[in-house]
C-alpha cells in the first residue's frame, strides 16, 4: 500500500470516471443477468415439508406467511454441532439480519433453514441477538434435497452433489439460497438455488470492504475467510 501510486485530484478525476464506465457497464450486465435469473423455469415442490418453528410446526406454504414470494438462507447447522453455527454463515446472517420487513414490501417472506433442532438454534439465535425466523429441517429431507446437507458416506467417498455438478466436499452441511413461489391455488414451486460464490451477492459488508483501499485483504491467508470469527468472538 505505501507504494500505490498518487495523483492530482485532477488526474484521479479523470481515471474515476474511466472506471464509472467500466461499473455502469457492469450494472447493466448484472441487471441483465438478473432478468435471466428470473426468466429460469420452475420446478413444482411434489414434497409436503414441514418444519420446526417458533410457532410449533409449520408446513412450507406457511412459511410464506400470506406472501407470494418465500427467500430461504441454507443456513450451516448441523444436529451434532454444539452450542455453534457456521461462522461464515454467521457473518451472512449479520448482513440479512433485520431485511425480513423490507423484504415483506415487495411480497417477499425470509427464513433460515437448518437440520439442527431448534431448541440448538433458539439458543444460538438469542446469543447473537438476531431477529429473523429460523427454523430446523431436522427430520425432514429439505436439506438434502436441495443439496446443503450430506451423509457421511458421501463426504467420505468425496462425491457429493452440490453446487449443480457432483464434487468433493468436507463438510456434513453447505451454505446456500433458495427462492419458492406460491400461486393462487397453493401450489409451490422452486425458482432458484445458489451456492458457493454465488451467495457472495448476499453478504452487503463483503462489498463495503471491496470499495475500501485493501479490498477483502485475505490474500496470504491459509483460506479466505481466516480472519473471520463470530461476532462475540473477537478479542477487541
Amino acid at each position: 500500500m505505501n507504494e500505490h501510486r498518487v495523483v492530482s485530484r485532477e488526474e484521479w478525476v479523470r481515471e474515476r470516471r474511466r472506471l464509472l464506465a467500466e461499473e455502469k457497464e457492469f450494472t447493466r450486465q448484472r441487471d441483465a443477468l438478473s432478468a435471466r435469473r428470473r426468466e429460469l423455469p420452475w420446478v413444482r415442490v411434489e414434497k409436503d415439508y414441514t418444519f420446526d418453528g417458533p410457532h410449533g410446526r409449520q408446513a412450507l406454504q406457511e412459511l410464506f406467511d400470506g406472501r407470494g414470494q418465500l427467500l430461504v438462507y441454507h443456513f450451516m447447522y448441523g444436529p451434532d454441532w454444539g452450542d455453534d453455527g457456521c461462522p461464515s454463515c454467521s457473518f451472512w446472517a449479520d448482513n440479512f439480519n433485520g431485511i425480513d420487513i423490507h423484504l415483506a414490501h415487495r411480497d417477499i417472506s425470509f427464513v433460515a433453514i437448518s437440520r439442527a433442532p431448534l431448541d440448538m438454534l433458539e439458543k444460538y439465535r438469542k446469543r447473537m441477538g438476531w431477529t429473523f425466523k429460523w427454523l430446523s429441517s431436522f427430520d425432514t429431507d429439505f436439506n438434502r434435497d436441495y443439496h446443503v446437507s450430506f451423509t457421511p458416506e458421501e463426504t467420505e467417498k468425496g462425491e457429493v452433489f452440490h453446487n449443480f455438478g457432483t464434487m468433493k466436499f468436507s463438510s456434513s452441511e453447505a451454505p446456500g439460497a433458495s427462492a419458492f413461489y406460491l400461486d393462487a391455488d397453493g401450489s409451490i414451486f422452486h425458482t432458484y438455488s445458489c451456492y458457493m460464490r454465488g451467495v457472495d451477492m448476499l453478504n452487503g459488508a463483503y462489498h463495503w470492504m471491496d470499495i475500501a483501499p485493501k479490498g477483502r485483504d485475505e490474500d496470504g491467508l491459509d483460506h479466505a475467510m481466516a480472519w473471520l470469527r463470530r461476532r462475540d468472538q473477537y478479542e477487541d
